[in-house]
């Protein structure tokens, strides 16, 4: 049997992990509708806690780099897998205060994938392949939404949504041990000695490391601004999708189907979008143009009449999906080029730690919306927001192409 690559291993072990994480971290937006009803709460307060959620990714984030360094990145996307198993446990019980707890404990077994994911496919991707790499790599994330979406919310239906999220401790558990044979090839970096006592990860120079790894150069800045922006949109589409579309009309297949279809769109539009990008070399130019066209789906998809087939939903579902949800590869493909390759990990960490602060702020901002302005308005809202920061993108580049020394790094 022929040998493979490290960076063909590396790309199938971050590409897994990522999967099973977005597959658990949508199961909650998944089942809302009947989990919210059955928790006898509003079905907009789905938001709060997928805001919590990128809280616990925002914690880690901030916090974690000590234990990145300390396990290796691959023993961190074990934790993290199980860490959000847990969380899918504690939520199956139904209370409110567990499906709070289970929220936080989601964003905190999400937290270790942005990082380690980079810092695996960084040392070992072929420069020439990077984005596309690193695009594959976050095809993950829509491709386990879509699963979400077509296997849990029928099975809810079914079975009862308890179960449906028992479905999902199964999967995090078979994804941490599938990866671990990895870690002999993939940890080897790893710092034994580097202390995760309290203080050493609480404190304000642990804190400060991804941010100012962040603050070094001018066009990571800008291109997580945008990133931000797109994380907005994409926060409120993966937490209200399904909920807005049963509130408006439509059974809960129907509806996961519809968003299965927006994030199956995701996988493909992922990879071909990293492509693309590493063939013009251009890829915050490319970013900027697909922000635009991905603000006018959204409007299109927060519109579209009730009386239109499922179909035909579908077809939009996957339009939006191919635009607003397709960034993230190319955006830390972008990071890490950026970075020094002795700080890509914590260039990685900073940068997302902003951007999850769309995750955390669309989803709030929308629930408190709904009650006063419908399902409708607050996706155009969303759009408008991603409109403007594009706009912005595009004044910066046209000045940076003007004068290339202006817009050095």
């Amino acid at each position: 049997m022929p040998k493979l690559p490290p960076w063909l291993l590396a790309l199938s072990a971050t590409l897994l992990a990522q999967s099973a994480s977005s597959f658990m971290g949508q199961c909650l937006p998944v089942v809302a509708p009947l989990l919210t009803r059955s928790a006898g709460i509003a079905p907009e307060r789905i938001g709060n806690l997928s805001s919590l959620t990128s809280v616990g990714s925002c914690l880690f984030l901030a916090f974690g780099s000590p234990i990145l360094a300390r396990l290796g990145p691959v023993r961190s996307l074990q934790m993290g897998s199980l860490l959000a198993v847990a969380a899918m446990a504690i939520a199956a019980t139904g209370s409110w205060p567990g499906l709070v707890v289970a929220a936080l404990f989601l964003g905190l077994g999400y937290g270790p994938t942005p990082p380690a994911g980079s810092r695996i496919l960084a040392k070992t991707a072929p420069p020439a392949h990077r984005t596309l790499i690193f695009s594959i790599k976050q095809a993950g994330a829509p491709a386990g939404g879509a699963l979400a979406g077509l296997i849990v919310a029928p099975f809810a239906v079914h079975y009862g949504w308890p179960s449906a999220l028992l479905l999902a401790v199964s999967v995090g558990t078979m994804s941490a041990l599938a990866i671990a044979p990895l870690r002999g090839m993939m940890d080897v970096e790893r710092d034994p000695t580097r202390s995760v006592h309290p203080r050493a990860i609480f404190s304000f120079g642990n804190v400060m490391t991804p941010l100012l790894a962040l603050g070094e150069s001018r066009a990571m800045l800008t291109i997580t601004a945008l990133a931000l922006s797109f994380a907005l949109v994409q926060g409120v589409l993966f937490s209200f999708s399904v909920t807005a579309l049963t509130e408006t009309g439509m059974g809960l297949p129907e509806a996961g189907f519809v968003y299965a279809s927006l994030q199956g769109a995701g996988v493909f539009a992922r990879v071909f979008l990293g492509f693309l990008a590493d063939r013009t070399g251009r890829p915050a130019a490319n970013l900027t143009v697909q922000a635009f066209i991905a603000a006018g789906c959204v409007v299109l998809y927060a519109f579209m009449p009730a009386e239109w087939s499922l179909i035909t939903k579908a077809l939009i579902g996957v339009l939006t999906g191919f635009f607003a949800c397709s960034w993230n590869g190319i955006y830390m493909a972008e990071i890490a080029r950026l970075s020094p390759p002795q700080r890509i990990a914590d260039a990685t960490s900073g940068s997302t730690l902003v951007v999850f602060l769309g995750y955390v702020v669309g989803p709030s901002l929308f629930a408190l919306a709904v009650p006063l302005l419908g399902w409708r308005i607050p996706f155009a809202i969303a759009a408008g927001q991603l409109t403007l920061m594009a706009l912005g993108q595009t004044i910066l580049l046209l000045r940076e192409w003007r004068s290339p020394r202006a817009g050095a790094a």
